[in-house]
């Protein structure tokens, strides 16, 4: 789960330890080597870089659930902003770094695009509540991508506006498109393609934000997910 820093310099990730035990967010640089832990961020996964390179936000295990927090780069100071019997994961920064956008799983099985103000922790639905939307990321040019399984029973790429408006899919086929990533200028995502079956090798692609110039980037007989775009 690689996030880059804003400066390009370092990369965010999560580090599993013996016994297969997530063992928390750590910070390399991007050359090799200076590794350093998030402290407190045990169990904790998709961490997202904020703009300003200060912060991390985070999705960490609560009870049963797991919950959004952000902490400066030292770990301090660690606040917790959802707090809802639901999974909350995969955290994405606004632009001006004043949001987040977010995945809430239900449990009904549902899952919808969330969006939450870090000054007064207001929370909005993005999309709607019976959806099973994946996997945001919010783009340079305010633009939410995510990862939908549609009427067709696949999952596809699709973009809407912060407010919920716009919503409409770039991807097609009978295979699942998921983890999208934005390009710094906004006008590319890759994102992992792979099959109905999740033995099915599954490959980086990239595609224009209107759907067009798919591109296969990898092409090994493998599993290759959540790419990050180098700002």
């Amino acid at each position: 789960m690689p996030s880059w820093s804003p400066d390009g310099t370092r990369v965010a990730f999560v580090r599993y330890g013996a016994g297969g035990a997530v063992d928390g967010i750590w910070t390399m640089k991007t050359t090799g080597g200076d590794l350093k832990p998030v402290p407190g961020t045990e169990g904790a996964s998709d961490p997202a870089w904020s703009p300003d390179g200060k912060r991390i936000a985070y999705a960490k295990p609560v009870g049963k659930q797991r919950e959004i927090y952000v902490a400066d780069i030292d770990g301090t100071p660690a606040t917790r902003l959802t707090h809802i019997a639901a999974d909350d994961l995969h955290p994405t920064w606004s632009p001006d770094g004043k949001s987040l956008a977010f995945n809430r799983a239900d449990t009904g099985g549902h899952s919808r695009i969330m969006r939450i103000r870090l000054s007064s922790l207001v929370q909005t639905a993005v999309t709607g509540p019976d959806s099973h939307d994946w996997t945001p990321d919010w783009s340079h040019s305010d633009r939410i991508a995510f990862s939908r399984l549609d009427s067709s029973g696949f999952a596809h790429l699709y973009l809407v506006r912060p407010d919920g408006t716009g919503v409409h899919r770039i991807t097609t086929g009978r295979l699942n498109d998921k983890y999208p990533s934005w390009s710094p200028d906004g006008s590319r995502l890759v994102f992992t393609r792979g099959g109905a079956d999740d033995a099915d090798p599954e490959h980086l692609y990239v595609v224009r934000a209107d759907g067009t110039a798919l591109t296969q980037l990898t092409k090994t007989d493998s599993h290759d997910l959540e790419a990050d775009w180098r700002p």
